[in-house]
């Protein structure tokens, strides 16, 4: 049987500070990163694209800074991470680099996966780097964050990641090697190797952290399955303190799977099928009907009339000149800029707004047909 992770298209993998950082010397575990990044070339020889969500930098910078072991201050966190982040990003740099990988350093607050209009800038950011065959290495911009809106552990970080975009597997390299009933040793403690939803009953097997630099723990595990799993993306938890740790998941090793019921992009449209109300109207003409069914993305060519006063990243209906709603989606444009490019061509985009824009005003992966997807 062929491995979950190797049917995965897209996966995100989270590595967390224990893992990565040596907790007596404050140094990367070289070694180890280096067996990784072997593990993540070979993905990306199967066709799979790759992208790092990475702890580290605030455990690497206290060292530097010479900070006292315990919690940190929020300033004196904010600090180490401003330190930590330029080796962290070097070490990842320097590492794929052997495996000639371009490294691309992504640092991220709440708001970027939350406010819709940041949302969509770094979902294209994110596709663009993946595209161009990057690594992107994601961290949180624990320089800026506060308390009140910085995620606090990267296992969440992560899935919202993963959601984002549209990733089909979620890995979380941990402490341990998967979910159990009781904390691993306690007696009685028996061993989950799938969970096919997150019950009450499942959320109640969630310990206490168990690493002395992370901020993680199985706690924050499972709210990451959450937002996964919602979002149609298969999660798995594995154990990182061996070499290879991704080519131990995908040979068989002990781990504890997450399974989504749908897959990332169906879950997606279903959103925005049946949870986001239009604001706006895109009126477009018969070819742009039969390319839509198609399964193609809307170009402006195509349309004949903007209605509504939507902003960029709203939800927009996509609409017959009968006025049949064949589609809806979430719009690349405000209206103002939607208008003055309705019915150009896409070389024309940037003469007429002084910006070279989005090609599509509706790209096909946010966007659903209303009656239903053509296969």
């Amino acid at each position: 049987m062929i491995s979950r992770l190797a049917k995965a298209r897209r996966i995100v993998v989270k590595i967390g500070s224990a893992l990565l950082v040596d907790q007596k010397t404050g140094a990367i575990k070289a070694s180890w990163l280096a067996s990784l990044v072997d593990d993540i070339a070979d993905a990306r020889v199967r066709g799979t694209e790759v992208v790092v969500v990475s702890s580290g930098a605030i455990a690497l910078g206290r060292r530097t800074l010479g900070l006292a072991k315990g919690k940190l201050k929020l300033e004196q966190s904010q600090a180490a991470a401003a330190v930590g982040q330029i080796t962290l990003a070097q070490a990842w740099a320097e590492t794929l680099r052997t495996r000639n990988i371009v490294a691309a350093q992504v640092l991220v607050t709440l708001t970027d996966t939350e406010e819709r209009r940041r949302h969509l800038n770094a979902r294209a950011t994110l596709s663009t780097l993946l595209a161009q065959g990057a690594v992107p290495v994601i961290n949180e911009n624990d320089t800026v964050a506060t308390s009140e809106i910085r995620y606090g552990d990267n296992d969440r970080l992560a899935a919202r990641v993963a959601s984002m975009i549209s990733a089909d597997c979620l890995v979380l390299l941990s402490d341990i090697d998967g979910l159990y009933t009781a904390p691993p040793g306690k007696k009685g403690a028996e061993f989950l190797p799938e969970v096919k939803d997150i019950t009450p009953e499942i959320e109640a097997m969630a310990g206490k952290p168990v690493s002395g630099v992370g901020s993680g723990g199985m706690i924050t595990k499972i709210e990451a399955g959450k937002i996964a799993l919602g979002a149609g993306c298969n999660m798995v938890i594995a154990s990182g303190h061996e070499m290879h740790p991704l080519k131990r998941v995908l040979d068989g090793g002990r781990c504890t799977w997450f399974l989504a019921n749908a897959s990332a992009l169906q879950s997606r449209k279903r959103w925005i099928a049946g949870t986001l109300q239009p604001i706006g109207h895109l009126v477009v003409d018969e070819g742009a009907v039969e390319a839509l069914s198609r399964g193609k993305s809307l170009l402006p060519a195509g349309v004949r009339r903007i209605e509504g006063a939507f902003a960029r990243g709203d939800t927009v209906s996509i609409m017959t000149a009968k006025g049949r709603e064949i589609a809806r989606g979430l719009v690349t444009y405000d209206a103002g800029d939607a208008l003055k490019i309705a019915g150009l061509k896409t070389a024309e985009i940037e003469k007429v707004l002084g910006f070279r824009g989005r090609d599509e005003l509706v790209h096909r992966d946010d966007m659903v047909l209303m009656g239903g997807e053509r296969a």
